[in-house]
C-alpha cells in the first residue's frame, strides 16, 4: 500500500533561516513546527526532508558540518517522537548543473526509489519558489508556501508555520 508523505524544506520551514545555517548554536526551530509535524504523523504521513545546501558548494561549510547539524536536528525531533524517514540534500552551488538541486526532482526521485509514495495524497512545504516548483515538477499534489515572499502556484500560502498549523487544526478532516 502506498504511503502519504510530507516533504519538508529545512531552512525557513523546520528552522529559522538566518542564511547558511550549519552551526548547532545558530539552529532554531520555527514556532509550531513540532505541533504541525505531529498533526501530519497523527494522520499517517511519513516525513521527508529535501533541502538545497549550496553553502557546501560555495565552500561556506562542509558535508560533515551539514551532517553534524542534521544529527542534532533529528535527535531533537526524535525526543518529541517525530521520526524523519530520510534527509535528502543537494550540496551543489547554483552554478553547478545537477539533477538534485530544487526545482530539479533528483531528491524526490531518490526517495521514491526507496518508498512507495502516493504523490496525489502527499504534501510539500517550502519557503521559496524552487520548493513549490519542485512539488509541481515531481507531481506532489499539494504544496504550501511559508513566509512573506511572493510565490506562485502553491496550493496554500501562510506567513508562518504557526498559521498553517492553526489552519490544519481547523480543517484537517477536510484536507488530510
Amino acid at each position: 500500500m502506498k504511503i502519504k508523505a510530507l516533504f519538508l524544506d529545512r531552512d525557513g520551514v523546520i528552522n529559522i533561516d538566518y542564511g547558511y545555517v550549519y552551526q548547532i548554536e545558530k539552529f532554531e526551530f520555527t514556532d509550531g513546527i513540532f505541533e504541525l509535524l505531529n498533526l501530519f504523523l497523527k494522520n499517517k504521513y511519513k516525513l521527508f526532508i529535501v533541502t538545497n545546501q549550496s553553502g557546501i558548494g560555495r565552500g561556506y561549510y562542509t558535508d560533515d558540518d551539514f551532517w553534524k547539524l542534521t544529527e542534532y536536528m533529528l535527535d531533537e525531533l526524535k525526543k518529541r517522537d517525530i521520526p524523519i524517514e530520510s534527509v535528502e540534500y543537494c550540496n551543489h552551488s547554483p552554478e553547478e548543473i545537477c539533477s538534485c538541486r530544487k526545482p530539479q526532482i533528483g531528491m524526490v526521485e531518490n526517495i521514491l526509489s526507496k518508498y512507495d509514495i502516493d504523490l496525489e495524497n502527499s504534501w510539500l512545504i517550502g519557503d521559496k519558489q524552487s520548493d513549490i516548483d519542485l512539488a509541481h515538477n515531481a507531481k506532489i499534489y499539494s504544496s504550501v508556501s511559508i513566509g512573506k515572499r511572493k510565490i506562485i502556484n502553491a496550493s496554500l500560502s501562510f506567513s508562518t508555520i504557526l498559521k498553517f498549523k492553526s489552519y490544519l487544526e481547523e480543517n484537517q478532516d477536510k484536507i488530510l
